[in-house]
């Protein structure tokens, strides 16, 4: 069983709250804008992390994390992506290939807003942590926890802090 905390839209926050919560899982994974690579330099000092940049990330952190980054997680088809739409709207840059070759666990961020959703023709769950960073319109930061046991996902919880 691997233990997964995903979070997305730092726009260059970190702070020990998130920190705390990344010392409980086995893996981070971040679904875009980053926004100052000290915010995964600090998730990396302590846990492994999958993410992809966002679009307001510069050169250094593009060069560091891919846009698309799909996966396996145990026997869990994962594709993390900043922005990807959602079910029945995806994004135009990733419409044809999700729906040739659907993954089971579709992740994206960019929007701020929390979204955890089935996509019933394609048979796969869509993910969106919202934002846990302190900068767009959303008023509460937000993660999600979950785990991946086998082919399994299950245990999804949210993670809400103060309001910025």
């Amino acid at each position: 069983m691997t233990k997964i905390l995903l979070l997305s839209d730092t726009h260059s926050y970190i702070d020990n709250d998130i920190l705390k919560y990344v010392k409980q899982v086995d893996e981070v994974w971040h679904a875009g804008d980053i926004g100052d690579l000290k915010v995964t330099d600090a998730i990396k000092n302590l846990k492994p992390l999958r993410a992809v940049f966002g679009n307001i990330d510069d050169n250094k952190v593009r060069m560091e994390f891919p846009e698309n980054n799909r996966f396996m997680c145990e026997d869990v088809d994962v594709w993390i992506t900043h922005i990807g739409g959602y079910p029945n709207a995806y994004n135009l840059r990733i419409r044809d290939e999700i729906k040739l070759n659907p993954p089971k666990l579709f992740i994206c961020g960019h929007s701020h807003i929390l979204k955890v959703m089935p996509d019933k023709k394609l048979h796969l769950l869509h993910m969106n942590p919202g934002a846990v960073g302190k900068h767009g319109f959303h008023k509460t930061r937000t993660m999600l926890r979950f785990t991946i046991d086998g082919s399994k996902i299950d245990h999804l919880e949210v993670i809400e802090f103060n309001k910025r």
